[in-house]
């Protein structure tokens, strides 16, 4: 198969063509950043989810439809690739997902950002730990000023040609940034919430036919309403503090009440509705959800059936 367009359609899960490529993506995407650590960050290395039960959410989040799987070769410090790609062949499921990966963070003090050399040794080695031939959609992490974006892009081609990855996109990259890129990229994966409304990067993406995709949807847990009363430990809050802590403590606070009106009225929650909140802005492909239980990613499935009117989107951005 290896588009995922057909794989869930009975199960409640919708599907977008990514841009102008030929990939059918599920709007929800199973982020794999927390697999054996949170994020890229080398303190929190062996932090987050432990094999088992990123094997676990694999599982769920396939039967539930999901197949599109995004990952980064700095994840965990490699593990979450491994891990994704110890799933993917002990499932025998390669072929009916996409995969994404990353490049570009630092992988080790002297190893990092979008050289062509830096990208071609990269992609070789995340192409052993996900144990597979091809990466579905390969992006940049995070912007290089070291680097002309042309050979970034020039170096993406070449990978293409070589039958490495079928096509690239960015992340992290602001909208003027996405402008000079030029090239082909189908994908700007970029963070976008109800409390990151700022970014500047969909008329590009609108003009040139590019897909765009949103991570941290719940602003890294801020809209589960989790954190109204403290930060408990051992959370991403209580582990990652500077995690959106430039969102003024007033702001944050109007967002949950209205989130509370909205879920109230609907009669369910408010993290669903915050994730509904993303999904229902026409200008988004799919969200990058990062769920760490089952009951998390159940949350994430109700809000692909939650429909928010144009006045219940206007009443949470008031």
């Amino acid at each position: 198969m290896g588009n995922g367009g057909d794989l869930g359609q009975d199960r409640g899960v919708r599907y977008h063509r990514l841009g102008r490529s030929d990939l059918d993506i599920s709007v929800l995407v199973m982020g794999c950043g927390n697999f054996g650590g949170m994020g890229s960050a080398p303190d929190l290395f062996g932090k987050g989810d432990d094999e088992p039960s990123a094997y676990t959410l694999l599982d769920a989040a396939f039967a539930a439809g999901i197949t599109m799987y995004d990952t980064a070769n700095s994840y965990g410090g490699g593990r979450s690739e491994e891990w994704l790609g110890q799933w993917l062949t002990s499932r025998g499921v390669r072929d009916d997902v996409l995969v994404t990966t990353k490049v570009g963070n630092r992988i080790s003090p002297h190893d990092g950002g979008l050289s062509a050399a830096h990208i071609r040794h990269q992609i070789d080695a995340s192409l052993r730990r996900l144990n597979t031939d091809r990466v579905d959609l390969y992006l940049t992490h995070v912007f290089d000023p070291d680097t002309p974006i042309e050979e970034t892009v020039g170096a993406f081609d070449s990978l293409i040609q070589a039958g490495k990855i079928r096509h690239y996109g960015m992340s992290n990259f602001t909208g003027s940034q996405l402008a000079q890129a030029g090239g082909t990229p189908v994908n700007l994966q970029n963070a976008y919430n109800l409390v990151d409304r700022s970014d500047d990067g969909f008329d590009v993406c609108a003009r040139r036919g590019i897909g765009f995709t949103a991570y941290s949807p719940l602003a890294g847990g801020l809209l589960t309403g989790k954190y109204r009363s403290g930060v408990p430990a051992g959370t991403r809050r209580a582990l990652r503090p500077d995690w959106y802590s430039t969102v003024p403590p007033e702001t944050l606070a109007q967002v949950v009440d209205r989130l509370d009106v909205v879920a109230a009225a609907r009669g369910t929650r408010i993290d669903t509705i915050a994730l509904a909140w993303v999904l229902t802005d026409p200008g988004v492909a799919g969200a990058i959800i990062a769920p760490r239980t089952t009951d998390q990613l159940t949350t994430a499935l109700a809000a692909v059936d939650t429909a928010l009117s144009l006045d219940e989107r206007a009443a949470l951005t008031a």
